[in-house]
C-alpha cells in the first residue's frame, strides 16, 4: 500500500473500526486519501472557508455514538456479512418492515428480534445472484459481496458557494453532509421533508445531526396539498443546487422533473445507491461491501471497513460536484463512489507498539474524531411559513 494512502487511512478514524475487536485492520483502496483530496477542492473553491479534514469526516459518526469494530457486524449493529452459497453478502435489517421483507425472501417464517438465524441457514444454500434478484423485488437492502468495474469520478468543483441556495430533500448523511458542507462555504440550506416521512436521522444521535443540519431552515410539505405542491415548485424554482437522495419517480410524482430544473441552471445532486436507472436500494454499509470495500481478516474471510463509510464518501464528492458547472444533472451513485477508489491493493492487518495499534509501516491509529456542531439543528419545519412566505 501507498505510504501516503496508509498514513490517511491511520488518521481517518475508519482504521480503528475496521476488523475483530481484537485488532483493527487498515482497508484497501484509497477512500481517505479521496475524501482528503475533496476536502482540499472545497478548501480552494471557498477560499479557505470549508477548512476540514475529509479523512477524519469518514470516521466522524462512530465518534458521537461510540461505535466500535466487531468484524463482520457493521459497528452500527444493523448490518452483517454471511456466507452463501458461492461467496458472502452483506444485508441490513433496519427497518420496521425489514423482517417481513425478509421472511419473502426466504420464503417462511422469520424471527422478527433475531432474524440472522434463519437467513444465515438461507444464504448458505442460495448463490448470491439470487440474492440479489430477490433483493431488488422486495426492496432490501441485501447485496452480494462483488468486485464492479472501477470507474473514476471526475471532480469539476470550481464556484465558491457563498450566496447559493440549497434545496436539500435528502436524508440519513450523505446528501445532509454535502449540504452542511456547502453550508459551511456560505450558502443558505433549506432542508425539506414532507409531513408523512421526516428524515429517519432525528431518531438517531442527537449531536450529529445538530452538525449535519444547525444554521439551516427547515421546511415541510404535505404532498396531498396542491398548495403546497405549488409552492414546493417555487422553491426548486429558486434554487442554485438541489440535493436529493431518492428514486426519480420521487420528486416527479410531486410535479418536479430532475432535467427539467438543470435546463433552468440548477445544479442537481442525484444521490442513490446504485444510479438513477437502478431500482436497488441500500445504506452505507451494505453499499460499501457491495462495491468490494471490505478487508480481510487473518483467516481470509471479509469484515466491515468503516461505519457506513459509503455515505461520508458520497457526502464528500457531491460537494464538490455541486459546486462545478451549473445546469447539469449529477447522477452520483455511492456503489460507483465506493468502487472508484478500489485501487487493488489488499487490507492489512494492525500491530501493536507499546499502548497503541500501529499500521504495517509505522503510523499510529486515531480513533474517530469529530467537529463540534456549531448549534442546534432546527424542529422539523421550523421555517415552513417564513420560506414559503418569502416566494
Amino acid at each position: 500500500m501507498n505510504p501516503g494512502t496508509e498514513h490517511d487511512w491511520a488518521a481517518s478514524g475508519v482504521v480503528a473500526l475496521t476488523g475483530h475487536a481484537a485488532r483493527p485492520i487498515v482497508p484497501p483502496g484509497s477512500a481517505a486519501s479521496w475524501a482528503r483530496h475533496c476536502a482540499d477542492i472545497l478548501r480552494t473553491v471557498s477560499g479557505g472557508v470549508i477548512d476540514v479534514d475529509g479523512a477524519v469526516l469518514l470516521g466522524e459518526r462512530a465518534a458521537f455514538t461510540g461505535m466500535t469494530r466487531a468484524g463482520r457486524i457493521a459497528p452500527g449493529g444493523h448490518t452483517r456479512l454471511l456466507l452463501t452459497a458461492d461467496g458472502w453478502a452483506a444485508l441490513s435489517c433496519s427497518r420496521p418492515d425489514d423482517p417481513v421483507l425478509y421472511g419473502a425472501l426466504i420464503s417462511g417464517d422469520i424471527d422478527a428480534d433475531d432474524p440472522w438465524p434463519q437467513l444465515e441457514h438461507w444464504l448458505a444454500a442460495h448463490p448470491g445472484a439470487e440474492l440479489d434478484e430477490r433483493a431488488e423485488l422486495l426492496g432490501l437492502a441485501a447485496h452480494s459481496v462483488s468486485s464492479p468495474p472501477r470507474t473514476p469520478v471526475r471532480l469539476r468543483g470550481g464556484r465558491s458557494p457563498k450566496g447559493l441556495r440549497v434545496v436539500d430533500f435528502s436524508a440519513l448523511w450523505a446528501g445532509p453532509l454535502c449540504a452542511q458542507l456547502l453550508g459551511l462555504g456560505g450558502a443558505e440550506v433549506i432542508k425539506v421533508e414532507t409531513t408523512t416521512r421526516p428524515d429517519g436521522a432525528r431518531r438517531g444521535n442527537r449531536e450529529f445531526y445538530d452538525l449535519l443540519h444547525a444554521g439551516h431552515r427547515s421546511v415541510v410539505f404535505d404532498p396531498a396539498d396542491p398548495a403546497d405542491r405549488r409552492r414546493l415548485t417555487e422553491l426548486v424554482a429558486s434554487a442554485d443546487i438541489v440535493i436529493e437522495a431518492s428514486r426519480p419517480r420521487a420528486l416527479r410524482g410531486f410535479g418536479i422533473d430532475a432535467d427539467e430544473v438543470a435546463a433552468s441552471g440548477a445544479t442537481w445532486i442525484s444521490i442513490t445507491a446504485f444510479g438513477r436507472d437502478s431500482h436497488r436500494i441500500g445504506f452505507g454499509d451494505d453499499v460499501a461491501a457491495a462495491a468490494g470495500l471490505v478487508a480481510f481478516d487473518d483467516a481470509g474471510d471479509p469484515v466491515f471497513c468503516g461505519d457506513a463509510i459509503a455515505d461520508p464518501l458520497t457526502g464528500l464528492t457531491a460537494a464538490v460536484l455541486a459546486l462545478g458547472e451549473p445546469g447539469v444533472v449529477h447522477d452520483l451513485s455511492m456503489a460507483k463512489t465506493v468502487a472508484s477508489t478500489l485501487t487493488g491493493e489488499r487490507s492489512a492487518a494492525c500491530v501493536r507498539s507499546g499502548d497503541e495499534w500501529v499500521t504495517p509501516t509505522g503510523y499510529a491509529v486515531a480513533a474517530p474524531r469529530s467537529r463540534v456542531p456549531g448549534g442546534t439543528a432546527p424542529a422539523s419545519g421550523a421555517d415552513t411559513d417564513s420560506v414559503f412566505g418569502e416566494l
